[in-house]
Formats: structure tokens, C-alpha cells, sequence
């Protein structure tokens, strides 16, 4: 069960997500926990107070499961943990993306430099994985091809289409595809020529 916390920050997300952070007020966060406005200082100092802690929870989880992924796969299989736990937590926390997405420019200093630092620690699990995959991949190749898929599976909460599991499917077989012609040439591709080389991308399939 979820704490008063966690209920509270949920909604926030929610009506951050919906509305913008500067467009909720502390009363209508208190509403949707079925709380006056005033009650939620006891759990929050302010409403940029939650924003934070929002934020870098996001940023905490999503760099805890891509080191579970990393150190408890075989280099083989951690790209493609690391695609279908991002996928995952995409499509199950479509407020908390939009969130992130929006409203980073919104934390204060300290906790915007916290949630970057966590950001680019969780971006260097990836180029980490992508090298490891493909070893004549340069550093900024790899770098730029994770930001990519990032933006890939991100765009979710703008485009929920289909269900569930077929949407689950469509991103990983499309992350999978963009990160398998980058990785199979060793480069960018400069045509729309399937690269030659047979090349597949572990722990995707399913």
C-alpha cells in the first residue's frame, strides 16, 4: 500500500502532467488526496519541494534498474534489459515522463544539479552497454544513439495507441532496430541500405 507521500505525489505528477507545474495549485494537490491544500505541508515544505522530490526519485529508480540490468546480465544481455526496463517504465509511469520531460527548468538549483548528475549516470550505464555491444562504436556515437532511443521510448505518453503489450512490443522492436543498424555499421548510416552484417541485440525477444 502506498503512503500519504507517495499518494500525494502521484497526484501531483498527474496534474503536473495534465496541466503544468505552474498551472496546479496547492489546493488542487490537496483535492485530488481528498486533503485541504494547507494539510499537505506537513508532508511538503512547498509545492517546488515536491517537484524535487519527484524528479529525482525518477532519476534514483531509473539509475538503480539500469545498474541491476548491468550487473546482473551478461554484457550480451544488458542492452536489451536496459531497452525493455525503459520501455517498462515508460509506458507504466506515462505522468512521471511527462513530468521529467516538462519541467526540469521548474526544480530549484540544487535539485536540478542533483537530477542531472543521476541523469548522467543512468546515460553512462547505456554507453556502456551500447560499446560493450559493438566495440568499434566511438564514444559520441554511442552517447548521441542512447539520447536517441531515449526519445524514442519517451514520446509514449504523446502517442498511447494500442495496449499495453502491443505498444511494449512496437517500442522495444523499434529501440532495438535503430541501436541494431548503428551497432552492426559501426557508425551512423548515411543511406537506407539494411546494413549487411548480421547483427541482433540480446534479452529482446518476447
Amino acid at each position: 500500500m502506498s503512503t500519504r507521500r507517495e499518494q500525494i505525489l502521484a497526484a501531483a505528477a498527474e496534474l503536473f502532467a495534465r496541466h503544468g507545474f505552474h498551472g496546479v495549485g496547492i489546493d488542487e494537490i490537496g483535492a485530488a488526496v481528498g486533503v485541504s491544500g494547507p494539510a499537505l505541508y506537513r508532508h511538503f515544505r512547498s509545492k517546488d519541494a515536491m517537484l524535487g522530490e519527484m524528479l529525482t526519485s525518477i532519476s534514483e529508480s531509473l539509475l538503480a534498474g539500469g545498474q541491476e540490468r548491468r550487473d546482473t546480465n551478461e554484457p550480451a544481455q544488458v542492452l536489451g534489459e536496459l531497452i525493455r526496463f525503459q520501455v517498462d517504465f515508460a509506458l507504466d509511469n506515462p505522468a512521471l515522463i511527462t513530468v521529467q520531460e516538462r519541467n526540469l527548468g521548474n526544480l530549484t538549483e540544487p535539485d536540478r544539479r542533483r537530477v542531472r548528475a543521476l541523469q548522467r549516470r543512468y546515460v553512462e550505464v547505456w554507453v556502456q552497454a551500447i560499446r560493450e555491444t559493438a566495440p568499434a562504436l566511438d564514444e559520441p556515437t554511442a552517447r548521441a544513439a542512447a539520447h536517441a532511443v531515449f526519445g524514442l521510448i519517451n514520446s509514449t505518453p504523446h502517442s498511447r495507441h494500442l495496449g499495453r503489450d502491443g505498444m511494449a512490443t512496437m517500442l522495444r522492436e523499434m529501440a532495438v532496430g535503430a541501436l541494431t543498424r548503428v551497432c552492426a555499421d559501426g557508425r551512423p548510416s548515411g543511406d537506407l541500405q539494411t546494413s549487411s552484417r548480421e547483427f541482433r541485440i540480446a534479452g529482446t525477444s518476447g
